[in-house]
């Protein structure tokens, strides 16, 4: 191997065994028009279910929370009254309810995640895709800000067990949101990205004759050597990361450079007979996933790399 140019920290990226796993819920392989199988359907089907059942629990034990605190009047002293009445025990009991809706909640939300793993939403469709992947903090916050308010404004509660049931009600919203919340959730068109490393990495291996690639954090796609200019422009941690086509798919990446030509001359690699067609391949594969074709890395604004010393 020539000898590398590059000035920045190079990082070695292994593959992640997850984007192996999701590709066998791939009724095509490595077609770009991906669908969930009928046995993932089902399973994602079972699983929202479920979900809702959990979900449906956390309102109804709302529901039954609000209805104890306004008819029932459990805080209001009374001079004989059944436990659930009783204002020395309504506050272990209105925590009770509250941990008890927050842990329905978050069950509800972890089956709809495992279920938008196996079965995700378009992000051609943004508001259904928000909607489908943030349901869990949405039932969550439905389930527990309505609640909160009421103890607040509950006019038999003083104000030490109105601070206690408050503050324990905001943590749990808090945690339950949080965890019902996908920060980085699946798409088909992820899928369909991960589908094509088959075919990106044949041509990889026809241009290099490695299965091997290199990137940066910021950019969305991947190039063909630690030389190549792309990678070496002023990016935020100042590292280079190399690695299998698999590897590059795992971290974020969309597909190969555009700038294939170019790259083979900055890597000191030979021009194949059949260039333009690779090239047409990339161009369309790109194109299937609706992919940008101006990526950060060969976005025009980037800064040049410095001049290597000596």
């Amino acid at each position: 191997m020539a000898e590398r140019k590059t000035t920045k920290k190079v990082v070695r990226v292994e593959v992640d065994e997850t984007a192996a796993e999701r590709a066998e819920s791939t009724e095509a392989g490595a077609s770009t028009d991906w669908k969930p199988t009928a046995e993932a359907k089902g399973q994602a089907t079972g699983l929202r279910w479920g979900a809702w059942g959990f979900w449906a629990g956390a309102l109804i034990g709302e529901a039954l929370a609000i209805y104890w605190l306004l008819w029932l009047e459990p805080f209001k002293p009374a001079v004989s009254s059944p436990w659930y009445l009783n204002s020395e025990t309504a506050l272990w009991l209105l925590l009770g309810m509250l941990l008890g809706i927050g842990l329905l909640a978050v069950a509800g939300s972890q089956l709809w995640k495992k279920a938008n793993r196996l079965d995700p939403a378009k992000k051609s469709e943004p508001f259904r895709f928000f909607v489908q992947n943030q349901l869990g903090a949405i039932i969550t916050m439905i389930a527990f800000l309505p609640l909160i308010i009421l103890i607040f404004l509950n006019k038999d509660m003083d104000g030490k067990q109105k601070g206690i049931a408050g503050a324990v009600g905001i943590v749990v919203l808090i945690v339950a949101t949080l965890l019902g919340a996908s920060f980085n959730p699946p798409s088909v068109e992820q899928y369909a990205n991960e589908g094509q490393i088959p075919e990106y990495t044949a041509i990889v291996e026809e241009l290099t004759g490695q299965d091997y690639v290199t990137w940066t954090q910021s950019g969305s796609v991947y190039h063909l050597c630690l030389d190549a200019s792309a990678v070496n422009r002023v990016s935020a941690d100042g590292a280079i990361y190399e690695g299998t086509v698999d590897a590059a798919h795992a971290d974020g990446k969309e597909g190969l450079t555009l700038q294939v030509e170019q790259e083979l001359g900055e890597c000191g690699l030979p021009e194949p007979e059949n260039l333009s067609e690779l090239e047409t391949e990339i161009r369309e594969l790109r194109e299937t996933v609706d992919v940008d074709n101006a990526p950060a890395e060969e976005a025009p604004a980037e800064e040049p790399a410095e001049e290597p010393a000596g």
